[in-house]
């Protein structure tokens, strides 16, 4: 082989070894970054979890993909009852995935806390939160929430804290019960890449939500008037209507 053809055959090895360098680096320094910067946010037992009036629930599927009861969704039902309850918040917003009528993760999450005995009053459903970044922007610029609890699993909290803080939320991370559950490595590993991309959301590519829509600030019923008045939430109409509207008007 010629001498020169070697050469630039090595040239271009020392190249590409110094491109997967430089991404191994961009790649765990974005996580550290993310998970030292929120670490302090995160209380990782209900019992310590800081009052709010507002927490927000991520979706999550209510099965797994073997048909068993996801674990993911059952912990985040469990974390939210258990802060109504313990007057740890006092409304919870709960935001999800609806993109078709035959998918609706916030009335599942809806049904799940009705039969916990959570008030219809006590809880806002938000039919656009496609994905952790879409449920942050339309809290904050749909809903007008500036400050909040986040309640969802540990290994996601990091991110989503980061992307609250960005977009003008103060919030802490409630950390929802953990249980074992299928593909948990696969799971993680996702959600290391998932942080790397919320850094270029943020910082590179000015990512926007799918939908926003009109303002609609959230109207926090005190418990009293709860009690007294057994008010019911306009969620209560998410059964009878058939429309495919992606706003957060009840379906």
């Amino acid at each position: 082989m010629p001498i020169s053809v070697c050469k630039g055959l090595r040239g271009l090895l020392m190249s590409l070894g110094a491109c997967a360098l430089l991404a191994i680096f961009l790649f765990v320094g974005g996580n550290l970054w993310i998970l030292s910067e929120t670490r302090e946010r995160i209380d990782h037992g209900l019992e310590q979890c800081v009052p709010e009036r507002v927490g927000i629930v991520f979706g999550t599927s209510h099965w797994t993909r073997s048909g068993k009861r996801n674990p993911h969704f059952e912990g985040r039902m469990q974390a939210a009852a258990r802060l109504y309850r313990d007057e740890r918040v006092q409304h919870l917003l709960l935001s999800g995935d609806n993109s078709t009528r035959y998918y609706n993760e916030p009335v599942t999450m809806w049904r799940d806390l009705r039969g916990r005995e959570i008030p219809d009053a006590a809880m806002t459903l938000d039919y656009a939160g496609f994905s952790t970044f879409d449920t942050l922007s339309r809290a904050r610029h749909v809903f007008g929430v500036d400050r909040a609890l986040l309640v969802t699993q540990s290994w996601h909290l990091p991110r989503a804290l980061f992307i609250a803080e960005a977009l003008g939320i103060e919030a802490r991370g409630c950390a929802a019960p953990e249980r074992p559950a299928d593909g948990a490595l696969r799971l993680r590993a996702r959600e290391w890449v998932a942080r790397v991309a919320t850094l270029g959301d943020l910082y590179i590519w000015g990512r926007e939500p799918h939908f926003l829509g009109p303002k609609e600030p959230l109207k926090i019923v005190p418990r009293e008037a709860l009690s007294a008045a057994g008010v019911s939430s306009v969620a209560d109409r998410a059964r009878e209507s058939g429309s495919d509207n992606a706003s957060s008007t009840p379906r």
